[in-house]
């Protein structure tokens, strides 16, 4: 009597799962990945796409995971389609908004930008070539959102700046 069996977890067990949460803990510590929601007019899918890939080319240090949105959603329903992206969003802790001749035309771009800031998310623009597009999305310049071009090196500072300081 006075003993104790059954139910409990094994010393070795207990060990295991110890080392394990530190394993988790620590790759989770390290990863530089960020959590990114691409805010882009429909006309620049193909330049998207290639961002895209490049964030998962393994020998840049552009390393983001991607959760914009990658088909248009079937519907002429606004409120869904808004409630689908704003899922999108919350998921994300950067927006970054691809700049270009179309982004300043996007409804779809301004809603994007001024939600992401309503739901706390850093929010930066982006663009390929020397300088950006002489005309920006109304909300982005509207709140003092910063521009970055598109490349190996500034990008990954600017998700990382962005998300900090959100």
């Amino acid at each position: 009597m006075g003993g104790h069996s059954g139910g409990g977890i094994s010393h070795a067990d207990l060990t295991r799962l110890e080392e394990s949460a530190k394993k988790k803990l620590t790759s989770a510590a390290t990863d530089t990945s960020r959590h990114v929601f691409i805010s882009f007019a429909y006309e620049d899918l193909n330049e998207v796409n290639l961002l895209r890939g490049q964030a998962k080319n393994d020998k840049t240090p552009l390393n983001f995971d991607d959760h914009s949105v990658k088909d248009a959603f079937d519907s002429t329903n606004a409120d869904y389609i808004k409630r689908q992206i704003r899922e999108k969003i919350d998921r994300a802790s950067v927006t970054a908004v691809y700049l270009s001749e179309h982004s300043a035309k996007s409804q779809w771009v301004n809603w994007e930008i001024e939600e992401s800031l309503k739901r706390g998310k850093g929010v930066i623009g982006v663009y390929k070539g020397d300088s950006p597009p002489k005309i920006l999305p109304r909300a982005l310049t509207e709140n003092g959102c910063k521009s970055f071009k598109w490349g190996h090196e500034t990008l990954p500072k600017a998700i990382e700046e962005a998300s900090k300081n959100r």
